[in-house]
């Protein structure tokens, strides 16, 4: 066992628009996931990201880090995360004007960073990631 996620899914969109040429959706999150089951003796930490993604016309898979945080061994505390509206740390941005009507699954993905020996990954299941459809007009 990695990770027991309850649950990630979007709280509130808080906007959609064209910025500099590009669609950028800015939105918050809730987490709630017990990170401990991914640790051992030889874990030092775990690097832990939100992932959105969806599909485009001009790129099949899109996939964009939405929120980051480094999980230590030391700070059992900190292995436990249950936040509502975590807003976002980097915005959702496509390369051009195709976010709108876009379905999107946002998913939990780790790295462990080992005291010793090769760096690995973990992640959700993608059929558990929850989704949601973003708007066909800006906002």
């Amino acid at each position: 066992m990695h990770s027991v996620i309850d649950s990630l899914q979007l709280n509130t969109l808080r906007s959609l628009k064209s910025h500099g040429g590009v669609d950028r959706a800015l939105l918050s999150f809730d987490l709630k996931v017990d990170m401990a089951p991914a640790f051992h003796w030889n874990i030092k930490q775990l690097f832990v990201y939100v992932v959105a993604s969806y599909q485009s016309d001009k790129n099949v898979n899109n996939q964009i880090v939405i929120w980051d945080k480094i999980i230590e061994a030391v700070k059992p505390e900190d292995m436990k995360i249950d936040l509502e509206n975590i807003f976002v740390k980097y915005a959702l941005v496509d390369q051009g004007d195709e976010l709108r009507g876009k379905d999107v699954k946002l998913q939990l993905m780790w790295d462990h960073m080992p005291i010793t020996g090769l760096l690995y990954t973990g992640e959700q299941p993608l059929a558990e990631a929850s989704s949601f459809t973003l708007p066909t007009e800006y906002q």
